[in-house]
């Protein structure tokens, strides 16, 4: 692949990869609402990738693409191998999570304790692009625990930039390690987005990416300014009616569907195929359940859903009986459901 080919990924605008969300059949549902938005996965870490059960974990449907897999690890042989099976896979990216706060992860010694080791973090990164023909990148934070964050994040790039990866992901917070837990890592910690446009100003030619407390995709929009990219986290996952906007208003192109109903309507067959394969309605519908807001009936929808997607021979017929609660009528739901 050539160095035209290797930047070709669009990351203008992406999806968090967040653990016990971003599975595939999340990434399947948001492929219904845009097209453009680059897609990630959960963080799996090399050693589950060379020794578990690959096609559970990695498998995906190629209906995601563009997705990214995300790798967590810190042995730069081990990432190396582990980036060549993603690259095998069909992922488009290799991402590295230096910005994982939690203790299982620290006691790996990987993700966000690894803002300390920026020298390991460049072999790891140079190990696994001399692997793949894809682009590898790094997702950081801006410093964690005492470290000054202009100090940590400029001198983490300056070192990590040797082995050229070919995109930093920036999560515009401190991780504290000791003393907060990832759920306040992710709230607690004050947002600098300036530090990040000043890396990008002191970077030009490195594509930096912009992560961290973003609410809308207008907010992404304004936000991007200087930078490559914004990456959006909980706001597209908890609210995923906003990415209907992604591909107007940042791509300037058509959504894939014209309303939330229609894109909950397309994934009908995701399901009836999936639920066939034995897999649980409940484990695909739970994606979904923020997908209406202020619409009269979305209370109901998501209770119909909690209630009747949980059993154990539920059917996409349950999803379209709670749509029935959000739109105008039911009765031109009745052929999908038969």
């Amino acid at each position: 692949m050539n160095e035209k080919t290797r930047n070709s990924v669009n990351r203008r605008f992406s999806v968090a990869p967040m653990m016990d969300w971003t599975d595939r059949h999340c990434r399947f549902f948001h492929r219904l609402l845009t097209r453009r938005a680059l897609l990630y996965t959960e963080m799996l870490t090399a050693g589950a990738v060379l020794h578990g059960d690959r096609a559970r974990l990695m498998g995906f449907d190629l209906f995601e693409q563009p997705v990214a897999l995300q790798l967590g690890g810190c042995d730069p042989q081990a990432l190396a191998r582990a980036a060549r099976i993603g690259a095998d896979f069909g992922y488009v990216e290799i991402n590295l999570n230096v910005g994982c706060p939690s203790d299982r992860v620290q006691e790996g010694r990987f993700g966000a304790c690894l803002m300390a080791e920026p020298r390991l973090v460049a072999d790891c990164v140079a190990a696994m692009k001399a692997a793949v023909d894809i682009p590898v990148t790094v997702k950081c934070r801006i410093g964690i625990d005492d470290q000054d964050p202009e100090e940590a994040l400029f001198g983490f790039t300056e070192t990590v930039r040797a082995a050229a990866p070919d995109a930093l992901i920036v999560h515009a917070r401190k991780a504290w390690l000791k003393g907060l837990s990832p759920k306040e890592n992710r709230e607690v910690p004050p947002l600098d987005y300036a530090l990040v446009r000043r890396l990008k100003a002191a970077h030009p030619d490195l594509e930096i990416i912009l992560n961290g407390g973003i609410a809308s995709l207008e907010q992404a929009q304004a936000e991007i300014g200087p930078l490559d990219g914004v990456m959006l986290g909980r706001a597209a996952y908890q609210e995923p009616w906003r990415l209907l906007s992604v591909d107007p208003l940042l791509f300037g192109e058509a959504a894939p569907s014209a309303s939330p109903k229609d894109a909950a309507l397309a994934l009908v067959p995701y399901i009836e195929r999936e639920t066939a394969k034995g897999v649980r309605l409940h484990a695909i519908t739970r994606h979904v359940l923020g997908l209406f807001r202020a619409v009269p009936g979305a209370r109901a929808f998501r209770r119909h859903l909690a209630t009747e997607g949980v059993r154990p021979n539920a059917s996409a017929a349950v999803l379209v009986e709670a749509l029935a609660h959000v739109l105008d009528s039911g009765a031109d739901l009745a052929h999908i459901a038969a």
